[in-house]
């Protein structure tokens, strides 16, 4: 399915080295980034206090966070559990020098229970849980393992499905984007809670679709356009995909904004990570993963064999 088609091929590659400069260094500033600001993890990675509580009514989240901003709860995540009139509130524990945990968050749990009936009496406590940091650092293993699982998985499926080439360069690509992405919110020090987690996961899968798209249609190229170089195959390649493109990219990215605007505080962060994932997801397939497979020498002879000349009989006298 094509809205259009772009008859002329854009040259995409005579601008690669350009373009990857430009990768190189957003990759160097966002590693730079996480090592000397790090990440704002949420409390599912660094430990502290999550309550549940209940309305006789619906519950209004902007209300319950207006309500704690008033005592100086800023880092607090408010969403919907269960029901509308359930809400799940999870806190950041500060512990003071020489007060016990269980102190602080006894302490804590009743200063937010007090605001919240100064806001609504209807309000009920259901539950007050602590989370500890053993459990966050185990997250966040785990988190890490998952990508490192997730990149193998990728490398073995795409070194079967083309070449090791291409494999390594789409691999490359979309670490640069999930690299890329961890920068932001280091720069900006948004918080990374576990949605967010989900949302680079999901992005480094989205961003292998659209490569092994292209990468399809240079194999395929390779084979029709048998006179023609590889800069003007990746070119081909890319200007016959871009249709799909857009409109894959633009309906998904629709998707994320509806949840962006529209799916509270809780997703915020969740659709954000999308949105920075998307877009340079369409980046790094077009130009950081199509010239590094052809820095990296990928060839006709990759896909097709060479035709072998047929070996005329000699002939007796």
């Amino acid at each position: 399915m094509e809205f259009f088609r772009i008859r002329r091929t854009i040259p995409f590659m005579r601008h690669a080295l350009v373009f990857n400069v430009i990768s190189a260094l957003l990759f160097v500033a966002s590693v730079i980034l996480l090592a000397t600001r790090g990440l704002n993890f949420s409390i599912e990675f660094v430990g502290g206090t999550v309550m549940e509580v209940s309305y006789d009514h619906a519950a209004e989240p902007e209300k319950i966070r207006t309500a704690l901003q008033q005592i100086g709860l800023t880092d607090v995540s408010v969403q919907n559990f269960g029901t509308s009139r359930d809400v799940l509130i999870r806190l950041p524990l500060k512990t003071k020098e020489g007060q016990s945990q269980n102190a602080e968050r006894d302490k804590q749990s009743k200063a937010v229970l007090d605001a919240l009936k100064a806001s609504d009496p209807s309000v009920q406590q259901r539950r007050v849980e602590f989370v500890g940091s053993q459990v966050g650092s185990e997250l966040a293993t785990d988190g890490a393992l998952a990508l490192l699982f997730v990149c193998i998985g990728i490398v073995i499926y795409l070194a079967f499905r083309f070449e090791w080439r291409f494999s390594l360069a789409t691999i490359i690509a979309n670490l640069h984007d999930v690299v890329i992405i961890l920068g932001f919110f280091a720069a900006f020090q948004w918080e990374f809670s576990l949605p967010v987690l989900a949302a680079v996961l999901a992005v480094f899968g989205y961003s292998v679709n659209e490569s092994v798209v292209v990468f399809d249609r240079v194999r395929e190229n390779f084979r029709k356009m048998r006179r023609a170089s590889v800069p003007e195959i990746m070119d081909a390649s890319i200007t016959g995909t871009i249709s799909r493109t857009i409109i894959t990219h633009g309906c998904t990215q629709m998707m994320v904004l509806s949840i962006f605007f529209f799916g509270g505080a809780s997703l915020h962060y969740f659709a954000l990570a999308l949105t920075i994932g998307i877009c340079f997801g369409i980046y790094s397939s077009v130009l950081v993963a199509c010239p590094l497979a052809m820095y990296l020498g990928a060839s006709r002879e990759d896909f097709v064999k060479p035709e072998k000349k047929a070996v005329e009989p000699t002939t007796t006298p």
